[in-house]
């Protein structure tokens, strides 16, 4: 066997070697990569369907307890489950919660999103992904499927199927991640004021 025929041998075996490797981590991206309570949230690229056409991502909501819904227009549990999502931003005003809800259709187009939306009078964020990216960054399994992400990125809560999210313990879980309301700063006198604008 020549030097030549014995490199692109070793070329050959490092190819196989690799591509099983490829196939094996893919396979059980499950295990080795799981999307569960306590790992980091996977990013997500999705696109507004306010005729914005904005694209959104998880670093959009960086820093803020998070409500992650993913769902279709098709499904009926998530049709049940919408009202519920909604009753817990009106039950949770605080502007450090961001519910979102990315829709997994490819048969409609955000025109029909919105207006399904629209119907439900749904005032959270409504995106769309009809490429499906999320599922396979979720590794989704059904649907409705929601994540409850802390401020620090971190997945506190999984749910497939659909849940009340206005429950006493939905709600709870939020505030709690939300944390103690911070309390407003005291007014200043004018003679606090005149001082910090001497120090100054």
């Amino acid at each position: 066997m020549t030097l030549r025929q014995q490199w692109l041998f070793v070329g050959i075996i490092v190819a196989v070697v690799g591509t099983a490797v490829a196939i094996g981590a893919y396979v059980m991206r499950d295990q080795l990569f799981p999307v569960e309570v306590g790992s980091s949230a996977p990013d997500f690229i999705a696109r507004r369907v306010d005729g914005s056409q904005r694209i959104q991502t998880l670093a959009d909501y960086k820093g803020k307890v998070m409500v992650l819904n993913i769902w279709a227009t098709w499904c009926q549990p998530c049709v049940v489950e919408m009202p519920t999502i909604e009753q817990l931003r009106r039950l949770v005003p605080d502007s450090d919660l961001k519910i979102v809800a990315v829709s997994i259709d490819d048969f409609v187009g955000a025109d029909s999103v919105r207006s399904f939306a629209k119907n439900l009078n749904l005032s959270f964020d409504i995106l769309l992904d009809s490429l499906h990216h999320i599922d396979r960054d979720y590794l989704t399994t059904g649907y409705p499927e929601t994540f409850v992400i802390a401020r620090d990125g971190t997945i506190r809560k999984k749910w497939i199927g659909p849940d009340n999210w206005a429950s006493d313990g939905n709600i709870a879980l939020i505030r709690e991640l939300l944390g103690p309301a911070q309390p407003a700063a005291p007014a200043l006198t004018d003679s606090a004021r005149a001082v910090r604008l001497k120090k100054s």
